[in-house]
């Protein structure tokens, strides 16, 4: 067996708490912690790590000015997921999460009235693209995020995520202007037309 420390107690496998004590030191630096099992017998675990993209932090900063709160939601453990946040700038995290629990938690956040939208390139991220208001799929991930997703993003830095949120509303303000225009011409040129002062055409 192989999986997280629930799982392989969940099957009764016993685990040394001398291990799981150094499986904890290694999560809380960011490391996501594999145990393996052969029959009854814990063998030991697997340290792996995520490495964040170069420009997460800058990123994360950039949003935040744009008045964008920015939530880490993964699977990975607390600790792990706290470390990869301190090196990112992120403050709120969601850690410990299934798939499904991906687009619950999105779920969540649209029933407290919030606008969402959810970067993510794993298969795992699908349920979550599909759930949130905008997903937002790199073209380097998955096909099912890529089928899933609303948007995307052609590249694969994080500095995209921030351009197409610039140019969405960028684009909203435009239309919002030419509406206000289209009005304002129409309230005052529909009188005068009437009126006979100017031709119904223009």
């Amino acid at each position: 067996l192989v999986g997280k420390r629930m799982f392989l107690q969940a099957n009764g496998i016993a685990i040394d708490p001398a291990i799981v004590q150094k499986a904890e030191q290694i999560e809380q630096s960011g490391k996501t912690v594999v145990w393996v099992a052969r029959g009854l017998e814990c063998l030991g675990f697997l340290a792996l790590m995520d490495v964040p993209k170069e420009d997460s932090k800058e990123v994360i900063s950039l949003l935040k000015r744009m008045n964008i709160d920015v939530t880490m939601v993964t699977g990975d453990t607390a600790s792990t997921a706290k470390a990869i946040a301190d090196q990112t700038g992120i403050t709120s995290v969601i850690a410990g999460v299934l798939p499904r629990g991906k687009s619950e938690e999105i779920t969540r956040l649209r029933a407290q009235g919030r606008v969402v939208a959810m970067a993510g390139d794993g298969i795992n991220d699908a349920p979550a693209l599909a759930a949130a208001d905008i997903g937002m799929a790199m073209a380097s991930g998955s096909d099912v995020a890529m089928e899933t997703a609303d948007v995307v993003l052609m590249r694969s830095d994080l500095k995209s995520v921030v351009q197409a949120v610039e140019l969405a509303r960028k684009t909203f303000r435009i239309i919002k202007q030419n509406l206000f225009w289209a009005f304002l011409y129409n309230v005052a040129a529909i009188p005068l037309a009437m009126a006979g002062l100017l031709n119904p055409i223009i």
